[in-house]
């Protein structure tokens, strides 16, 4: 159909056509899942547009994606542009989905590889997690979709179970996709015994998606995040269902130093103006929100001022910052201990068990 397409416009000299191997393949692929008649208009709807067809139109393929997920009222399109450069640390976990980027191209099918099935983001709140699932749509090119498990409950016996069907058949029916399920561990909270609280619901709202992600064929990357693993159920965790579940931790104090040039070129600010090993030093126990965080009431400081930020009000705003690693501390070393051994760390190794002594090796000189 593309081809015929392309052949039928050649005629007119204003469109230009420029497609190469690896873009034809891009918008093939962002068109899969579109029927022959959505995939048709949405190409004319690029050439008369922009009167050029190229593998750079992909967004305007995903723009009908959304519309398609949209009426199902059960999934939310997300629409980012955050990138791995925007993520700070977490150097293995990117290295792993970089590797994976090509995995949904006819050549990966060719050579034999099987698609990718998804991972587990566990760690600290404010680590970037939900950051690495919205900057893996971005660098894979693939529409991500939220999945809300709150939408699917409804009031009718078995409506639930039936809304995470269609749900999953909205998603399939877009692949390749990613579908993030954020929060997971909220979301399925009390599985194991609804029996007595739900008239077992969960439980088989469960059973349904944990069937679907053990037997699925179709395409979509599951992004699942969580905080507390004591509300996981076990079942979730067995290989086969996931590829891998990664542990993110609190940023060593590297990470942090690049977690604060990313904000500080963010807010259009000249990194080399500030003594970004000062403030890795003095944010240690800080997630990567929290300095997002520091650096936006330093802002509001000088604003309000009427100066510019400095190394000096950014060290300030730390010191009057207690990060939620203080107060939260045994909840996290509870969870560094389950990590330990069970789960694979997004960063570059440091003791999981021992992060002070980690830390203080990393120091810079």
């Amino acid at each position: 159909m593309l081809d015929k397409i392309i052949a039928d416009v050649r005629q007119f000299k204003q469109v230009k056509i420029e497609l190469d191997a690896a873009g034809r393949e891009r918008l093939l692929q962002a068109a899969l899942g579109l029927t022959l008649g959505e995939a048709e208009n949405v190409f004319a709807k690029i050439i008369v547009k922009e009167e050029r067809l190229s593998g750079d139109a992909v967004n305007e393929v995903f723009a009908e994606k959304q519309q398609i997920i949209r009426k199902s009222g059960l999934l939310e399109y997300c629409s980012t542009a955050e990138s791995f450069a925007n993520v700070g640390g977490l150097a293995i976990l990117k290295d792993w989905l970089n590797k994976r980027s090509a995995a949904f191209t006819q050549e990966a099918r060719a050579f034999g590889l099987p698609a990718p099935k998804g991972i587990l983001m566990l760690g600290v709140q404010g680590c970037g997690k939900s950051l690495c699932a919205k900057a893996v749509s971005n660098q894979w090119q693939l529409p991500l979709l939220r999945f809300d498990m709150g939408r699917m409950f409804g009031s009718y016996v078995g409506s639930s179970e039936e809304n995470v069907r269609r749900a999953i058949a909205v998603a399939e029916s877009v692949a390749p996709a990613i579908l993030w399920v954020d929060e997971i561990d909220k979301a399925f909270a009390g599985s194991q015994g609804s029996g007595a609280s739900d008239g077992g619901t969960t439980a088989r709202v469960f059973g349904t998606f944990l069937t679907w992600l053990s037997e699925k064929t179709v395409p979509v990357f599951v992004v699942a995040t969580a905080n507390d693993i004591s509300q996981l159920p076990p079942e979730l965790l067995r290989k086969g269902r996931l590829d891998e579940i990664f542990f993110v931790d609190l940023p060593s104090v590297e990470e942090r130093a690049e977690i604060f040039r990313i904000h500080i070129a963010r807010h259009q600010r000249p990194v080399e103006q500030f003594d970004l090993a000062a403030l890795a030093a003095a944010s240690r126990d800080f997630s990567g929100a929290e300095i997002g965080e520091a650096i936006n009431s330093a802002l509001y400081d000088a604003f309000y001022e009427r100066r510019d930020i400095t190394t000096e009000s950014v060290l300030a705003t730390l010191g009057q910052t207690v990060p939620l690693a203080k107060t939260m501390d045994e909840q996290i070393n509870r969870l560094r201990h389950w990590a330990e051994g069970r789960a694979r760390n997004a960063s570059v190794w440091r003791d999981p068990l021992n992060p002070v002594a980690s830390e203080t090796r990393n120091l810079p000189s």
